[in-house]
């Protein structure tokens, strides 16, 4: 795999780094070095609160079974005005047994930074890399019908409904990238 894969996607106002096995291991076990291996100031909160411990070994079983998909989950950072490049959320993608030209992509941005456009950003950003893979055929998300703004960044992003999710309660909504 090239080295450019796992290089930072940067847009206007956010830089998406790429998570590696390393920087999942220090974060699951506390030991500090997140900041020092992403380059970042790492809120006193984080992770995120939906970030579920058991994240950080769906991650490091992908990373295990598809390298290839070493930089499609991503740390999202934002320099505030006067500020130092701040840890402010999480996106990325993976795909699912038996549909390997499916990817599903997931975002969460901190609170603090939420109806700023930064998980649409960001959202595109990785869609765009996506984008690249020429294995992929379409892009899905799930959420639940009650968060419209997760709905608004999927529609932002260029997705479209497209039925009932696999979670109950879920919506699915899908970017089709090539026929």
């Amino acid at each position: 795999m090239s080295l450019l894969l796992r290089d930072d996607i940067v847009t206007s106002r956010l830089t998406l780094i790429a998570i590696t096995p390393e920087m999942l291991l220090s974060e699951k076990n506390g030991d500090g070095r997140l900041s020092e291996l992403i380059q970042c100031v790492v809120p006193a909160n984080w992770p995120l609160k939906d970030w579920e411990p058991h994240v950080f070994d769906f991650l490091l079983a992908q990373f295990a079974e598809h390298p290839e998909q070493l930089g499609w989950p991503r740390y999202v950072s934002f320099v505030p005005p006067g500020g130092r490049r701040t840890l402010i959320g999480s996106l990325g993608a993976f795909t699912n047994a038996g549909r390997p030209a499916e990817c599903e992509i997931g975002y969460s941005i901190a609170a603090p930074y939420e109806g700023r456009g930064f998980a649409t950003e960001g959202g595109r950003a990785l869609i765009e890399y996506l984008r690249g893979d020429e294995r992929l055929s379409s892009v899905i998300a799930h959420t639940f019908p009650w968060i419209p703004a997760s709905i608004r960044v999927m529609e932002k992003c260029g997705m479209v409904f497209d039925g009932e999710g696999e979670e109950a309660g879920t919506i699915r909504y899908r970017l089709v990238l090539r026929c």
